[in-house]
């Protein structure tokens, strides 16, 4: 089984990884690439692009202007611990030891408008670039027409080795976008988490992002390998509820927040 996540825009690169252990990033080329194209465009371009404040903006072209292709200890930090927004949270992947990393390593993967996808020991340097930026490159309008099937593809060699290939999408809309389904072979189980709140159940962003989160930590810890068992997932009061879910559509809920 496969786990998708999306990635963050916030990041700590201030807390020391845990692990030393660490891997080169899946698609260096198309990373330099967008490096390249990120780099001719002014702050103000960059601010209008991906409405960002003029000291994000400011920040972020910094960033672009310092990346290289040598990813080394100080500038850049393993994904999974390096991500620090809702999801993560939920995750707390700093807490994780050695060998739930490993294991992660092997059946977690994140979304990213830069990298394409990231395993959690990829080392990446910080960037901002969310998958659903308008970025005009050689390959179209936008980071989904640049990435096409490159995901997908990436995907199904990762799932050809299991006998039943199972991706669990706990990526948003806008990340889970860039896995192109017609190419995706993996059958695609999504998980959905939802809040009891003004008489009906209904998905708050933060808390589905923080639960997508804690998802990703209980497949970790108990090395989910099943569907089924993920049926099993009860973090911060959330139950599966069968009479609303479907095979390849496991809801959750709760009545309030933990």
């Amino acid at each position: 089984m496969l786990f998708l996540l999306s990635p963050a825009k916030s990041l700590d690169y201030d807390t020391p990884p845990q692990v030393t252990t660490h891997t080169r990033t899946l698609f260096p080329r198309q990373s330099a690439e967008l490096i390249g194209v990120l780099r001719e465009k002014t702050p103000q371009q960059i601010s209008t692009l991906m409405k960002l404040s003029d000291t994000l903006a400011g920040l972020n072209v910094a960033r672009y202007q310092a990346w290289s292709p040598r990813f080394t200890a100080k500038n850049s930090k393993q994904a999974l611990l390096a991500f620090d927004g809702d999801v993560y949270g939920g995750l707390n992947a700093k807490t994780l030891s050695e060998s739930q990393l490993d294991w992660a390593q092997n059946h977690v993967c994140i979304l990213s408008g830069l990298y394409g996808v990231l395993r959690p020991l990829d080392r990446m340097q910080p960037y901002r670039l969310e998958m659903g930026t308008a970025l005009a490159t050689a390959r179209g309008n936008n980071l989904y027409q640049f990435w096409g099937a490159q995901i997908a593809d990436y995907l199904n060699q990762r799932a050809a080795a299991d006998t039943s290939p199972v991706v669990v999408n706990l990526a948003s809309e806008e990340y889970f976008k860039a896995v192109d389904r017609k190419a995706l072979k993996p059958r695609v189980v999504s998980c959905v988490f939802e809040e009891f709140k003004g008489g009906k159940y209904k998905i708050i962003s933060f808390n589905a992002k923080r639960a997508r989160g804690l998802m990703a930590r209980y497949a970790i810890e108990k090395k989910i390998a099943s569907v089924k068992r993920l049926e099993s997932f009860d973090a911060e009061g959330y139950r599966f509820e069968p009479a609303v879910s479907a095979p390849d559509r496991l809801v959750f809920r709760r009545k309030q927040a933990a």
